[in-house]
């Protein structure tokens, strides 16, 4: 049964999607103004929504090796509600409003939709503006923002000089003549921005991605709104606790930018993240940095901690637990990189990422929950 336009539509599975230990069940709910929208739902937790940019896929993000480790990293602590925007991936793509304030009101219509009645907001690129301005129109219901490579301003709002205006017109030229073409090199100029540091894996999927998200029409229509919004006052209104995070060398969204959004949004922090990537990767050391604060900031509801008392221990790769069972029997990172041959960098990254699985924020928080564990049984400082 279709739903009455201007009513949200009636939650519907339609399909699934399973990645490791976490399945994902596929919905189908109406904006405002009828149009269809799809979100998936999955993990379990305190909720949290992500908010969508025009390269998304409900289904697909699950595979992605772009994506997969993000949506798997917050499905394995919160309820996670990813959907796709109006135009884009599983949601209805030939739409006739394709603005600001509609996004505004598909967020609305989800979150409905899934029953959520007080959740945390995670958006990446042009997401952040649309979590800041849903969280300034229903302050009761978000508890908490990330806001990771945003901008209060888009390009021609902070730069209106010849120069920008021309880099802004070639932009979208590129995506007139080559989006939605079997040619990829039109698209691989977005791929080389968006993830320098990419394997040819991963620029080969986003690439073809972009294609598969939505139609060059509507990425157009989408980045000609990204280009001129400016939610800068909206910002000075949030008042839920917000992390801010960027990456230094950031090609799309500058790092000024993110140090803007933050000291607009009262009491945000702003957290720097080593890295060149728009969407930060597996692979590199800012993503157990990224991992880190994520589970340091965002809360894990009390039924999950009750349910499973050493939450994150399953995450850790075996390395990792060689660590981990250093640490807890009180060795320090010059010795555990002796007893391992590894650099005492090597050793730091692994102990960061240990920290975020473990949502521990000290040495000593690690070596109790690692204890608790049955790591470190001798206790024995060698």
């Amino acid at each position: 049964m279709e739903s009455a336009p201007g009513k949200p539509g009636p939650r519907r599975r339609d399909d699934s999607a399973a990645v490791g230990k976490f399945r994902q069940s596929v919905h189908f709910t109406a904006s405002f103004d009828g149009v269809r929208l799809a979100y998936g739902v999955s993990g379990r937790g305190h909720p949290l929504v992500r908010v969508p940019t025009w390269i998304s896929h409900v289904e697909h993000d699950w595979q992605s090796p772009v994506m997969r480790h993000l949506v798997g990293a917050m499905a394995s602590r919160h309820k996670l509600v990813n959907y796709d925007c109006r135009g884009v991936g599983m949601s209805e793509r030939d739409v006739p409003d394709m603005s600001f304030d509609a996004w505004v009101h598909d967020l609305e219509a989800v979150a409905d939709a899934a029953g959520l009645e007080r959740f945390a907001l995670w958006g990446i690129s042009g997401a952040p503006a649309v979590a800041i301005a849903y969280a300034v129109r229903h302050p009761e219901r978000v508890s908490h923002l990330v806001l990771c490579g945003g901008f209060c301003r888009g390009r021609l709002r902070r730069d209106n000089s010849a120069a920008t205006i021309e880099k802004a017109r070639v932009m979208l030229e590129l995506i007139e003549q080559g989006w939605g073409t079997e040619e990829p090199a039109f698209r691989q100029v977005f791929t080389s921005l968006l993830v320098p540091g990419g394997t040819a894996e991963q620029w080969r999927w986003f690439t073809d991605m972009m294609r598969k998200a939505t139609s060059a029409q509507t990425a157009l229509r989408m980045l000609r709104l990204w280009q001129t919004i400016d939610v800068s006052d909206l910002a000075r209104q949030v008042r839920c606790p917000t992390l801010v995070l960027h990456a230094r060398h950031d090609a799309i969204v500058p790092y000024e930018e993110g140090k803007l959004m933050a000291a607009l949004i009262p009491g945000a922090e702003f957290v720097t993240l080593d890295s060149a990537n728009h969407v930060i990767l597996e692979d590199e050391p800012a993503w157990p940095h990224l991992l880190a604060e994520l589970h340091r900031f965002l809360p894990v509801s009390e039924t999950l901690g009750n349910a499973d008392p050493h939450i994150g221990i399953g995450e850790l790769t075996e390395r990792e637990r060689e660590v981990l069972e250093l640490v807890a029997r009180g060795l320090g990172n010059d010795a555990i990189a002796r007893r391992l041959a590894i650099s005492p960098k090597t050793v730091r990254n692994h102990i960061t990422s240990i920290f975020g699985k473990l949502a521990a924020t000290t040495r000593a928080q690690a070596i109790v929950r690692a204890r608790e564990a049955g790591f470190g049984a001798s206790y024995a400082t060698q």
